[in-house]
């Protein structure tokens, strides 16, 4: 049971690593799309292919690791690890962005978009305005370390999410001897 402990742990960090890069790649498309629309839509596509590397690595794990089965706690745990992983190796990049390089470039961006839309009077928006600019004040108070955290935790919780689905498609009863061919 320690070995199947030690291997889960072993490869839920060998596969968040790569999901970890993936997510740093997929960020910085995130500021750059702000300004070039394609960028942004690139990421959205991106973001959306998450689950699915998501499934692909842990049934790479059942398969290369467990030999083909794997009981749903198990792959739920891996999963898990696997995006916490990820989420933390993501955090690193997300801090050096918001400490060194951003000075409010995200936010000032939503605020420009905000007087565009208060200057066209934008339908079904006029009682929202106020919140959003409410919204964006506190989020423009926060510190690089306290949006960092933010995501970090925002990850995790969404990739525990989705570890449930993922789980689900994934596990696979043991075959029994007798179904195996001679």
């Amino acid at each position: 049971m320690t070995e199947n402990r030690s291997y889960l742990q072993k490869y839920a960090m060998h596969f968040g690593t790569y999901m970890g890069v993936y997510w740093i790649l997929k960020f910085i498309l995130f500021p750059l799309g702000l300004s070039i629309p394609f960028l942004l839509f690139l990421f959205v596509g991106l973001t959306l292919g998450v689950p699915f590397m998501g499934y692909y690595y842990v049934r790479t794990y059942r398969d290369k690791v467990c030999g083909g089965s794997i009981k749903f706690l198990q792959a739920w745990i891996f999963t898990v690890f696997m995006y916490m992983f990820a989420a933390l190796l993501t955090a690193v990049a997300h801090f050096i962005y918001f400490r060194f390089i951003d000075h409010g470039f995200i936010i000032q961006t939503y605020m420009a978009m905000l007087e565009t839309m208060d200057k066209n009077n934008v339908p079904g928006m006029g009682g929202y305005m106020e919140q959003l600019r409410d919204l964006m004040d506190t989020i423009s108070s926060l510190t690089p370390i306290d949006i960092t955290m933010q995501l970090m935790s925002q990850n995790v919780f969404y990739g525990s999410l989705l570890a449930i689905p993922t789980a689900l498609f994934v596990m696979r009863k043991p075959k029994s001897p007798e179904m195996q061919p001679l």
